[in-house]
């Protein structure tokens, strides 16, 4: 199960798509963050959820918060990906310790060795303020994504 609201988000240092550490605590008091587990790069499902964030990145810059995807693949393959399909926020790669990140939040499927599509709405104090998660193969909607922002 993942994280509910009102939970203290979990810290990370994570490698970006440019091998540049991204730590959630450095974002603590600054600005809110949107967290975005996705199972894996060049998946037709995957690529579908981030192409239509990366054509609506004006709803993250009017909640002023800071998007960030993650999965378990590579900063190598992030990076390809990124290029690819001209993705202008950042990846992160919870490839090693392999999911540790998506565990902490409850959003790492053992049986199939990577994060569920699972969002958490970060605000600035560090305390989750929306949660939700589809099923395997299930695309999260931009609906979802409107009214998670509006608990920031």
């Amino acid at each position: 199960m993942i994280l509910q609201p009102g939970t203290v988000a979990p810290d990370f240092a994570l490698r970006n798509q440019f091998g540049e550490s991204v730590a959630l605590g450095d974002l603590r008091g600054v600005k809110p963050v949107t967290v975005v587990f996705f199972p894996l790069a060049f998946s037709r499902t995957c690529q579908g959820e981030l192409c239509e964030l990366r054509d609506h990145m004006g709803l993250f810059a009017d909640a002023g918060t800071q998007l960030l995807g993650i999965s378990v693949d590579s900063k190598y393959t992030l990076r390809a990906w990124a290029e690819e399909q001209h993705y202008d926020f950042p990846l992160l790669a919870d490839f090693w310790p392999h999911g540790e990140v998506a565990r902490a939040y409850g959003a790492f499927l053992e049986e199939r060795g990577y994060a569920d599509r699972a969002t958490f709405v970060i605000d600035a104090d560090g305390v989750i303020r929306a949660s939700f998660a589809t099923g395997p193969g299930e695309a999260r909607s931009l609906d979802q994504y409107r009214a998670a922002l509006g608990a920031i």
